[in-house]
């Protein structure tokens, strides 16, 4: 059987590594060495769970959603990472990572954002823990999302808006390893996803697997087992998807669909569907599918999703993609933009457009679906930061 977690050396399959610059070298073997006993310790156990119960508010609960079961001929339960305190899964990992931070005896905390949530969550973290922060944010991103950057500067953080390249996450990504290069011995770079070098990639996932976690059990409460028919995400860098998942890569029982940003199509060369319009290249310290020219120059991706709009995808989804054992589909632009608007008229609940990937799959899957089928999806994130790109598409 393939066992679909990373390996020791930090692979997925073929994907994974750490490719990093000769500075960043010993900063990223302490964190090797670091990540698993800290995460393993009971100490940290202890008090990340109890943030994660008493500050965050989990369990996020696992909703039935009645009207659109009925619609799509299934049994659709949403798992609501939207009610998370910060709007988003990424609270999860933020505070998970600066936890270890501290524990490593780091004295300054630095970000990078695309939509801003993980932006807001590291800088909500770092509030609560009396740490420095800096988060990197590409400028076009800082003018989509300003209501968070508002956020993230009344939390105490310095915001910097990247003026490079295409102004988005890719840029802000750049400029986070810029710094870490030029301080890493009392710096912590709090990754938002399951992309960068090793451990990166497996230490979010495991931070984000309280997702899949507890669907185990509240599934088993609602439907009486505790395994889905099949599991739905939105897919960028890829940390909901990846807690969403976690539990469940090597049951077979349970089938995985992703939703990728198609952006204006996948032909049409304005889109963010790495997995399936990329090729193996290097990017941010790991080997994954990327963007990219055939002289190795990265496209810049597009996606109407701030948290989408990346060249890449983390190197757990490559593998699982390339083994098959993911079914990958991109969501146009437009298609994200109805099937937010599906969910919120047909179930009450507004989500963030990275979310609404994951809707739009719905439509294009519901022919696999029977009746008695057991399908779970994640809302990463609420809608109240994508209201001004919704209202001005619907005027």
């Amino acid at each position: 059987m393939t066992d679909y977690n990373v390996d020791r050396n930090g692979f997925y399959g073929e994907y994974g590594g750490a490719y990093i610059p000769e500075i960043l070298f010993k900063t990223v073997e302490n964190l090797k060495e670091a990540y698993l006993p800290i995460l393993e310790s009971e100490d940290f156990k202890q008090a990340y769970h109890a943030l994660l119960k008493d500050y965050v508010g989990r369990p996020s609960p696992l909703y039935y959603a009645k009207r659109m079961s009925e619609k799509y001929g299934c049994r659709l339960f949403l798992k609501r990472e939207d009610l998370n305190h910060t709007g988003a899964h990424k609270i999860n990992n933020a505070l998970g990572q600066v936890l270890i931070a501290k524990r490593m005896g780091k004295t300054r905390i630095i970000a990078e954002t695309g939509a801003g949530q993980h932006g807001v969550a590291t800088a909500t973290a770092c509030a609560l823990m009396n740490m420095p922060c800096t988060v990197y944010q590409g400028a076009l991103d800082v003018q989509r999302q300003h209501v968070n950057v508002e956020r993230m500067k009344m939390l105490g953080a310095t915001v910097v808006p990247v003026e490079s390249g295409n102004k988005t996450l890719k840029d802000a990504t750049n400029e986070a390893i810029r710094d870490w290069c030029c301080h890493p011995a009392d710096t912590f770079y709090v990754i938002g996803s399951t992309v960068g070098p090793h451990p990166y990639p497996d230490m979010v996932a495991r931070l984000q697997s309280v997702i899949s976690e507890e669907i185990k059990w509240q599934l088993k409460e609602q439907v009486g087992r505790d395994y889905p028919d099949y599991l739905m995400a939105c897919v960028g860098g890829g940390s909901n998807a990846a807690g969403t998942i976690y539990h469940y890569l090597n049951d077979e029982r349970v089938r995985i669909i992703l939703g990728e940003a198609g952006g204006k199509g996948i032909e049409s060369g304005e889109t963010a569907a790495s997995l399936q319009v990329g090729t193996i290249g290097i990017l941010h310290g790991s080997r994954i599918k990327v963007m990219q020219t055939d002289d190795g120059q990265i496209i810049e991706p597009y996606s109407i999703s701030a948290g989408l709009d990346y060249p890449g995808t983390g190197p757990l989804h490559c593998n699982l993609y390339a083994e098959g054992r993911a079914q990958v589909l991109a969501a146009n632009d437009n298609e994200a933009l109805k099937a937010a608007y599906e969910l919120t008229r047909m179930e009450g609940i507004i989500p963030a457009l990275e979310s609404a990937h994951a809707l739009a799959l719905l439509p294009k899957v519901a022919n696999q679906f029977k009746p008695t089928d057991v399908v779970v999806l994640t809302v990463s994130g609420r809608g109240d930061k994508d209201l001004d790109t919704y209202l001005k598409h619907f005027e």
